[in-house]
């Protein structure tokens, strides 16, 4: 049984609300987006009281979801540029920083051969400090909700097993 997209990407966006801001005003209109998604986390250890803090770090993600019937390699170089180009501004690293990751998510029917190796190739990693004050990294996923497929860029092989449980979350 082949999955909806649309349906798919309700899915998709209630699974991410769970941990994640979910933003949908003031997108740009020319792009395919449907949402962003922003998570922040920060740990914390102490010895006995607040004031002998052993570690802290701060981790965080910024989700970019594109969804359209077909994607060009313009129009996915456009999203994956936006947002590096709104994302990385957001990164506020310093001595607690141990990553920002943004993830750019693309859903749709089915992909092309070249658009698909665009997306699996792109690739993008900045660090701070020389990593001393943590680092950003670029996951790219594409999605193929008729095919149930999914395929990333190397930072991204979580994500292959994220979009499996969802797939198997709409079948039951």
């Amino acid at each position: 049984m082949a999955l909806e997209r649309l349906a798919f990407l309700d899915v998709v966006e209630d699974s991410y609300s769970a941990y994640y801001n979910i933003i949908k005003r003031n997108l740009p209109e020319d792009l395919p987006i449907i949402f962003r998604g922003d998570f922040f986390k920060r740990d914390e250890k102490y010895w006995l009281m607040k004031s002998a803090n052993l570690y802290s770090n701060e981790m965080n993600e910024f989700v970019y979801v594109f969804s359209a019937d077909d994607f060009s390699m313009e129009t996915v170089d456009a999203c994956i540029q936006y947002a590096l180009d709104e994302g990385l501004p957001r990164v506020k690293p310093h001595s607690e920083h141990q990553y920002t990751n943004i993830k750019v998510i693309f859903i749709s029917d089915q992909f092309d051969a070249d658009v698909l190796k665009a997306i699996e190739k792109r690739k993008f990693q900045k660090s701070y400090h020389f990593s001393l004050w943590g680092y950003s990294s670029l996951i790219t996923t594409a999605v193929a909700v008729k095919d149930e497929k999914v395929w990333t860029n190397p930072a991204g092989r979580d994500m292959k097993k994220y979009f499996s449980k969802l797939f198997a979350a709409q079948h039951n």
